[in-house]
């Protein structure tokens, strides 16, 4: 008897609309291959939501998403919703209420795609980003006062947990075993002495745990130039909530293109539902015209089905990728003129040769 997953869609936003449709439809192909099932359920939530109901999602949404194995979610904001709410009411909201404190971000060059990094190849561009993302320098944890008069302030309190870093830290152990066996854990704790000093001391901590696997320290000022002028130095990298933020762009940058970048938020345990999108936006000014690079939300449905247990089907999505980016079939983005859909039907008709 075959497997069923049930699937919650959330499109979101602008070309959240075009690409998440496009991952949903490459999900259900590789699905019949690999014989199991899929059971989706759409939600239509996000800034347009917002716009015509005055919440992202409706109060019980956190409650809805529970009864799913998982979520599939393309990008959230709008030009005319205040740029602040989408992250405090969507996705910080999921990430933080479904305990996703691991944000998994790959960096890899697929083959037929020109890196900006002139002398780099597919052997140099392959490591993973994980981003502690329930903690750091997002928790929002703060207060504007007297922000009208001269004397007027604002703080933000970055948080750093025992448990948050142990638990990103035995995780990132635990992949780099599956891989290179190399931890670089970025951080920048020579001016950040009190939260990022203890985030180094517990990381060194559970280090002590895995003496196969090679661990360095590096400041993300040293890191930021390294993507540039030698990403092959990296294997699994472990960092805060912020600086994982601006490092997974910089990937995706290197890639080619953040329209090629997937990612997981994911709870490890599968006590709650992880929820899977793309590394961009929304982008709204280029939604509706069928240009939109879909690879990475297709890409996020390949590290779904693996969090899920469905390794070969994962990894046929991304051989897909990779055959359709070789045959130069390539969106507006990567200096290509293929549309979103010829991309999808590119990957979809591989997965199904």
């Amino acid at each position: 008897m075959s497997k069923t997953y049930k699937i919650a869609v959330v499109n979101g936003d602008g070309i959240g609309n075009e690409i998440v449709p496009a991952g949903v439809s490459i999900i259900k192909e590789v699905a019949k291959k690999y014989n199991f099932e899929v059971e989706t359920e759409d939600f239509s939530w996000g800034a347009g939501h917002y716009v015509k109901h005055g919440e992202f999602m409706p109060e019980n949404g956190i409650e809805t998403l529970k009864k799913f194995d998982a979520i599939y979610f393309g990008a959230v904001g709008l030009p005319e919703v205040d740029d602040t709410l989408p992250a405090r009411d969507y996705t910080f909201k999921v990430r933080t209420e479904l305990h996703q404190y691991v944000n998994y971000r790959p960096v890899k060059l697929f083959s037929g795609v020109q890196s900006p990094l002139r002398d780099k190849t597919k052997a140099d561009i392959d490591f993973i980003i994980l981003r502690e993302n329930n903690e750091g320098e997002f928790v929002q944890n703060g207060k504007i006062f007297y922000p009208d008069t001269p004397n007027g302030c604002a703080v933000d309190t970055s948080m750093v947990t025992r448990l948050g870093v142990e638990r990103i830290a035995h995780y990132a152990f635990k992949l780099a075993r599956t891989r290179g066996k190399k931890v670089t854990n970025v951080t920048k704790s020579n001016t950040l002495i009190y939260s990022l000093g203890f985030w180094d001391k517990v990381m060194q901590e559970v280090a002590d745990q895995y003496p196969d696997v090679e661990y360095s320290k590096m400041y993300v000022d040293n890191a930021s130039a390294s993507f540039v002028l030698k990403p092959e130095v990296f294997d699994v990298i472990v960092t805060t909530n912020m600086i994982g933020d601006i490092l997974s762009d910089l990937g995706g940058a290197i890639m080619g293109s953040l329209g090629l970048g997937g990612s997981g938020n994911i709870n490890p345990e599968k006590d709650f539902p992880s929820m899977f999108e793309p590394i961009h936006g929304s982008a709204p000014d280029i939604a509706g015209q069928n240009i939109a690079n879909p690879i990475g939300q297709i890409w996020s449905a390949a590290i779904m089905l693996e969090h899920l247990g469905e390794k070969a089907a994962a990894d046929n999505i991304v051989e897909a990728i990779e055959h359709a980016t070789t045959g130069g079939d390539l969106t507006k983005d990567l200096k290509g003129n293929a549309s979103t859909s010829e991309i999808a039907e590119r990957i979809s008709s591989f997965i199904n040769s």
